[in-house]
């Protein structure tokens, strides 16, 4: 297990490095002026001259790359004199936007986040993988009917369209819940579950219904396999036979979809976090967009990207758990 543990490390660090490498591309060489594309729309000329000092832009390309990952591990000064700002570690650039490390940006608005991603993958997981199975038990009858057609009705719908739907009926309509709004779960957790039940809502729903096609595919194959009717034929109960047995090697592909969906989520939803006016990564990213503020798209890359690394990371610790033939 330490073994296939530390060939995931490796792997995962050699991704890092070609994340960063790509971005770098992307970020530093391919704009005409990527001084000008970190500085942002209100940028002034003497502005623009200390960003390109800042960047490093007069220096060879491979000097650039490599002040560009050195800092993100031992941080960088911004400006000079008083009025310098220390970037720490993690260090993803400087917003001369907000006149403030990306970093200080993003760690304000994770919380945010995190909170829409997890509540909103329990959510999914529960009526995805509930719906799923009940209609791989019941295959071919009315309920498996009613499941299949709900999961591809609820998967067709844009989540902004779901959202907007949910807003009118449950919160101007049957005035039930409060407009959506981030409380912290610290100060009171009853409010901070019902101002983002709606997104968690939200986004269940579109997911939900893939979870369900996919775990109902995955439980009618496994529970085709010889070794579910050897277990039934040694009297093992029912639920054992189908969580133990059938759910557990049905659990493979669900882990695969998991592990990308709630990594992509912890960097932001974007269009979620825009409809319902949440103070998010993915309100952030798009902010960003409308102010050409290349240092914070940046960020919110890197961020990204990281988080679905790990996630996969995770998920491969999960499939050495499930399946122990993978550990070897």
């Amino acid at each position: 297990m330490i073994l296939y543990l530390g060939r995931r490390l490796l792997g995962m660090a050699g991704i890092l490095l070609a994340i960063c490498a790509i971005t770098f591309t992307i970020f530093y060489l391919l704009p005409n002026d990527p001084a000008a594309a970190a500085c942002g729309k209100t940028c002034s000329p003497e502005r623009l001259a200390e960003v390109k000092i800042a960047m490093g832009l007069d220096k060879p390309v491979w000097e650039q790359f490599v002040s560009y990952l050195t800092s993100i591990f031992a941080g960088r000064d911004y400006g000079s004199g008083p009025t310098a700002t220390h970037c720490g570690f993690p260090c993803l650039g400087y917003s001369y936007e907000y006149s403030l490390p990306v970093w200080d940006l993003l760690i304000d608005r994770l919380p945010v986040s995190v909170s829409l991603a997890i509540g909103a993958a329990v959510l999914w997981l529960l009526i995805g993988l509930g719906a799923g199975v009940t209609s791989a038990l019941r295959k071919g009858t009315v309920t498996d009917r009613v499941l299949t057609v709900f999961s591809v009705g609820a998967a067709s719908l844009p989540v902004y369209f779901t959202s907007i739907m949910l807003i009118w009926g449950i919160v101007r309509s049957a005035d039930l819940l409060p407009y959506p709004a981030y409380h912290k779960f610290t100060e009171n957790p009853v409010s901070w579950a019902s101002n983002l039940l709606l997104p968690w809502l939200a986004l269940a729903l579109l997911y939900a219904a893939q979870y369900a096609r996919q775990s109902r595919s995955s439980m009618i194959e496994a529970m085709a396999e010889p070794y579910i009717r050897t277990a039934r034929a040694k009297g093992l109960p029912a639920r054992t036979v189908t969580v133990k047995h059938g759910l557990r090697s049905g659990m493979t592909p669900i882990l695969t979809i998991f592990g990308m969906d709630l990594g992509g989520l912890l960097a932001g939803a974007v269009i979620t976090e825009s409809i319902f006016g949440l103070p998010g990564i993915g309100r952030l990213f798009y902010d960003g967009l409308s102010r050409s503020d290349q240092p914070v798209i940046l960020g919110v890359t890197l961020l990204a990207a990281f988080f679905i690394v790990v996630a996969n990371l995770l998920v491969d610790l999960l499939y050495a758990y499930v399946d122990p033939r993978v550990r070897y």
